[in-house]
């Protein structure tokens, strides 16, 4: 094994049988590093910590498998492990989405949530809610669906020879108001009960979540993330141009309606599991992006801060005003209102607007 250090900050790995190279960012690898420590800080806490505390002895002990306390096990790995997994697995899939969706519109306000895919993937599982009482899977078939209608619609009309991030931004949001107001008239028409579940849904929120949510939504994340990094290869030649992607062999029109729709498949789940979390798909990949100062689409990173931010998120909707739990969406929507308006002032400054 040959190991080469390059003038950016990369090494390069060789090895003579087979020649194989691979590249390896050390800011990103470092960054990479201190995102898994923290998330599991942070996951240490959140099993540890509530109304019913528990020992961190006894958490590593209920997860092994050697507690001798049934009520410990209950707490860790019934309640607030499936909630945690939940979290990670939900911000992961909407900090993915978001490093795609801004990569591919060359926009930091291409997120997800700002263009109106997950605004159509909540009135896509609305309908679920309201007019059948599905459970996760029919909520989360109805989002999917939801998402993708909403994404093909606003690359259709934002479409002028050729995918504009600007364009698609503007588009997106007035699709976003208009999706919005078809919310609020299904929330107004649907019966009392339901309506008060949808509502508290539309928050945003991870309260009650079991492995009921936790396992479908790792299984699709296990099937539609490793196809977004295979993708997100052929994105990088994107950068160059098309005519020198299509040189190295790259199909651009599928590759970019490709990962258009994964990514929002991605929100689409994360939505059907947490319902619409806020500003997170926005805010994840610009901060891994500071972070790591790489350039192209940086998609495990972003997914680990996003899971980071999330996890950190709930926890604090979870004990700031103990024993009343926030939904996670009130936080999300908090922090990342002010971000929003830092990003703002900061492209109005450096004369992008």
């Amino acid at each position: 094994m040959t190991v080469v250090r390059t003038s950016s900050g990369t090494l390069v790995l060789r090895s003579k049988r087979p020649q194989v190279s691979v590249r390896v960012h050390v800011r990103t690898l470092a960054v990479v590093a201190v995102l898994v420590a923290a998330l599991t800080g942070i996951g240490a806490v959140a099993l540890a910590v509530g109304d019913f505390h528990v020992p961190l002895a006894d958490v590593v002990r209920s997860l092994n498998g050697t507690s001798l306390v049934p009520a410990y096990d209950y707490a860790v790995r019934d309640l607030r492990l499936p909630r945690f997994v939940t979290a990670v697995l939900v911000g992961a899939a909407l900090a993915a989405s978001g490093a795609v969706f801004q990569h591919l519109t060359r926009n930091p306000l291409g997120s997800p949530d700002v263009i109106g895919c997950t605004q159509g993937a909540a009135t896509g599982a609305l309908l679920v809610i309201l007019v059948t009482g599905g459970g996760f899977t029919q909520l989360a078939f109805g989002a999917v669906a939801g998402g993708l209608a909403t994404a093909a619609f606003v690359l259709v009309v934002s479409w002028r020879r050729g995918l504009h991030g600007y364009r698609l931004v503007l588009v997106g949001i007035g699709l976003a108001a208009m999706l919005l107001a078809v919310n609020n008239f299904l929330l107004a028409r649907a019966n009392l009960e339901r309506a008060q579940v949808a509502q508290a849904w539309l928050i945003g929120s991870l309260n009650a979540r079991g492995w009921e949510y936790a396992g479908p939504l790792a299984l699709a994340l296990a099937v539609l993330l490793p196809l977004v990094l295979v993708l997100t290869r052929a994105l990088r030649l994107l950068d160059l141009g098309d005519e020198a992607a299509r040189a190295f062999g790259v199909r651009t029109g599928r590759v970019r309606a490709g990962l258009l729709v994964l990514s929002t498949a991605l929100a689409s789940v994360a939505t059907a599991a947490a319902g619409p979390v806020i500003f997170l798909a926005l805010a994840a990949p610009q901060i891994a992006k500071r972070l790591t100062r790489a350039t192209g689409p940086i998609v495990v990173t972003s997914a680990l801060t996003g899971a980071l931010l999330l996890a950190i998120s709930d926890l604090a909707a979870q004990r700031l005003f103990a024993p009343t739990q926030l939904p996670v969406g009130i936080a999300t929507g908090a922090v990342g209102g002010v971000y929003l308006g830092l990003l703002l002032a900061t492209q109005w400054r450096s004369g992008r607007w």
